[in-house]
């Protein structure tokens, strides 16, 4: 997904002078691109988030389009005073991009994680958040970020994740997406870990048909859209996150809003686990996330009345 983001990012540079893009020391490999095609628009602001955020506050004051690029943790809980004083108060044009998000830098430990990011920013004013689950979602929310205007958040993976194909076309790109058809059960998730649950849904094509949907926009969640298209009444919230804040409280807010009855079994991050390092597939696994615990939680809805 990093890599289908620069490269989308420096397409739209391409076509609009404001763009700018901002790291704290690191995502080399990746934004040398956009740093040597523009230079003029490209700071590492070092080991200094808050500053880097304030910088790209100012840039928007300015007239500028900045993107602020790092590792999930560091955009988010270290500089969270200058997101909800500097961008979100003033309702300013900033896009921050994390990478690794979830247990995508498990093996560097609990420090790295950015599993409670969806929760912190979703408790800010005037912010959209993003989790694509592949590269071509991870297109389409950069273009509507973009396009907004206003202070957006983006969470993206980093392990090479591949293009999910869709049985249906995404009416409103970005927000709702089915990568699986079905009726006995439903699976909503966002971000990376969709692949695990379309591969679950495939290994029990055989006996049962299962609903995968993907929800890459979580903040404002599309509601209507994703009512109409869930098809079945058993149904399965997955995300990498824990479990206050995230995708699950998301929908359960929208939908009492929208006073529509939903009842699902729910997926998360374990905080047991904080305390263990180990490969993105390893930690997943310990809460049930990998292909075998999402399939042995499917298998139990399906079995229950």
């Amino acid at each position: 997904m990093r890599d289908a983001f620069i490269k989308s990012l420096i397409e739209l540079a391409e076509e609009d002078d404001r763009i700018a893009l901002l790291t704290g020391d690191l995502g080399f490999g990746v934004v040398e691109k956009f740093a040597d095609k523009f230079p003029e628009r490209f700071w590492n602001c070092g080991v200094a988030e808050q500053s880097m955020m304030s910088i790209a506050a100012g840039l928007a004051k300015s007239g500028m389009r900045p993107f602020v690029y790092s590792i999930a943790n560091f955009p988010t809980f270290r500089c969270l005073e200058q997101i909800r004083n500097d961008v979100c108060y003033h309702d300013l044009p900033v896009t921050i991009v994390s990478v690794g998000g979830g247990l995508g830098y498990g093996t560097l430990g609990y420090t790295h994680h950015g599993i409670e990011d969806i929760a912190a920013m979703r408790a800010l004013p005037n912010i959209s958040i993003y989790s694509p689950s592949d590269p071509s979602e991870t297109n389409q929310v950069l273009a509507q970020s973009h396009k907004n205007g206003k202070p957006a958040y983006i969470r993206l993976g980093k392990n090479g994740e591949p293009n999910i194909s869709a049985n249906s076309s995404n009416e409103i790109a970005g927000s709702v997406r089915e990568l699986t058809s079905g009726t006995d059960l439903t699976i909503l998730a966002s971000g990376a870990i969709a692949e695990n649950c379309t591969q679950a849904a495939k290994s029990l094509s055989s006996e049962h048909s299962i609903q995968v949907i993907s929800i890459p926009r979580i903040q404002p969640l599309e509601v209507e859209f994703l009512r109409d298209l869930i098809t079945s009444q058993k149904i399965l919230v997955v995300e990498e996150h824990v479990e206050r804040g995230g995708l699950a409280a998301s929908i359960l807010e929208n939908f009492n809003k929208a006073k529509v009855e939903l009842i699902f079994e729910h997926l998360f991050v374990k905080e047991f686990q904080i305390n263990q390092i180990g490969s993105q597939d390893y930690l997943r696994s310990l809460s049930g996330l990998d292909v075998l615990g999402l399939v042995k939680t499917c298998k139990e809805m399906l079995s229950q009345r």
